[in-house]
């Protein structure tokens, strides 16, 4: 008798197979327990015969091939019968993989698979809705400009909702800071302590200015309202107030009044240092106030200044004042030196300039009486009492208003047509010693005007207050000259 199908079970991945004799196992098995079927052997009363299997040990090399499976019998064995299972599996197999493939079947049930989230989501939400605008520049319900922002976005930022926009989705956003605060939202208004109260006292009040996009390269103030101390009157310096700029271009230090006035500041391109603005007081009985609104302007914009402009002006028309420019109270600040800009406008190809109209009478030296003298270009001389003319060229050592190559509208062909560049004295006028004033025009390009002051007025230049000039831009199709 032959050993039963146990003894041929070993724990080696190798073949067991029968001695010669005995009858063949209709599949081959693989061994797994050849201790356990060799005690269970022993176990048994009687001899094995010799026809029990000998497990030989192999090397640990690749098993021979097995041999050929036999002819399936009119009953198919177990291996023919698995076989057949595998065959039909795989078949059905690569049946499925070609059509999980298939671009058409792919597409579809991912469009329905869509169609089914789209449903769920429209009746699962179907109260809330996302709006997206964007945060542009408006005006707030007493005139202040904001930015466009949602009124939660508002309120994080401390300002204050003035107005809608955005078709109702978003609100007019006022922001408002004050001194040792940073700031980088736009259209932010910098105010006194106790705003709008005025201020009195000393302190040194600082803002600082950051980049809202690595983009901008301009911040431009607007002096909406500016009244600190003036300067002290012998020289025009700003001894008791100042403002001052620091971290961009150079800037003048300015003080005394400069309602509606405007600066710009160079930021440069990309992340750069932030940029500081400093009011300084000192001394009280005197009321403060300011409210500067700061906008940052970005590099592709057409409202970009030209570079090295401090103050930059657009449109057909509009009024250039140095700081601190009164008819009747104003002093000249001293040590002044920077570039006044004109955008030139389209099909414009020359400037004229007018002095701005006031009502300022003085009193002359020779007491015979009054004469009316306009009070809005006054940069040298001793115009306290008495009316100076016009000063021209290299008369205008110490302070001047440059406008290139300018000369008097209207001038006759006849005479000389010869142009200036610099302009001083206490007349408006493009000819030397000239005590009527008269508009000027130029047409060098681009449109730029330089205002220089040095660091002393008395005894020699005496009660000068600047200067105060309208400007109307001239066609190309006008005769200039």
């Amino acid at each position: 008798m032959c050993p039963s199908r146990e003894a041929t079970i070993s724990t080696d991945t190798r073949r067991c197979y029968p001695k010669k004799g005995c009858r063949t196992f209709p599949c081959e098995k693989t061994c797994t327990s050849t201790q356990a079927a060799k005690r269970k052997l022993e176990g048994r009363s009687g001899r094995a015969r010799s026809c029990a299997p000998d497990l030989r040990i192999q090397p640990l090399v690749a098993p021979p091939p097995p041999p050929p499976p036999p002819t399936p019998p009119s009953a198919p064995s177990q291996s023919y019968c698995r076989q057949t299972e595998r065959r039909r599996l795989w078949q059905t197999n690569e049946n499925r993989s070609q059509e999980s493939y298939d671009p058409e079947t792919h597409m579809s049930a991912l469009q329905n698979v869509r169609m089914g989230q789209n449903k769920r989501e429209k009746r699962l939400f179907p109260l809330f809705t996302v709006v997206r605008f964007e945060n542009n520049a408006c005006g707030g319900l007493n005139g202040e400009n904001g930015t466009c922002i949602s009124s939660t976005e508002c309120s994080q930022r401390g300002g204050i909702s003035s107005g809608v926009c955005a078709n109702g989705y978003g609100v007019c956003c006022i922001v408002m800071a004050s001194c040792g605060q940073t700031i980088n939202d736009n259209n932010t208004y910098f105010v006194n302590p106790n705003y709008p109260s005025t201020f009195d006292g000393t302190d040194s009040c600082q803002l600082t200015l950051l980049k809202l996009h690595p983009d901008v390269c301009q911040f431009r103030l607007d002096f909406v309202q500016f009244t600190i101390r003036g300067p002290e009157t012998i020289n025009n310096l700003c001894t008791y107030d100042q403002f001052i700029v620091s971290g961009g271009n150079p800037v003048p230090t300015i003080c005394g009044t400069n309602n509606d006035n405007h600066m710009y500041i160079d930021a440069g391109i990309g992340q750069t240092n932030p940029i500081a603005l400093t009011f300084v007081t000192s001394g009280s009985s005197f009321p403060r106030s300011w409210k500067v609104r700061i906008s940052q302007i970005r590099c592709n914009t057409i409202y970009r200044a030209e570079e090295g402009c401090l103050q930059y002006f657009t449109g057909v028309s509009g009024q250039i004042k140095s700081f601190n420019f009164d008819s009747s109270t104003g002093l000249q600040l001293s040590n002044q030196d920077y570039s006044i800009c004109i955008r030139m406008e389209r099909n414009f190809c020359g400037v004229q300039y007018m002095p701005c109209s006031d009502e300022a009478t003085m009193v002359s030296n020779s007491g015979s009486g009054q004469m009316s003298r306009n009070n809005a270009f006054t940069l040298t001389g001793n115009t306290q009492g008495t009316q100076i003319a016009s000063m021209t060229g290299a008369m205008c050592q110490t302070d001047w208003l440059m406008i290139p190559c300018a000369i008097n509208v209207g001038k006759s062909p006849s005479m000389s047509t010869t142009c200036v560049d610099r302009l001083c004295g206490g007349t408006f006028n493009a000819d030397n010693q000239n005590l009527n004033s008269s508009s000027v025009i130029s047409t060098v390009k681009p449109f730029r005007l330089i205002f220089h002051t040095d660091a002393t007025e008395a005894p020699n230049d005496v009660g000068n207050r600047g200067f105060c000039l309208n400007y109307i831009q001239q066609p190309c199709t006008t005769k200039l000259r």
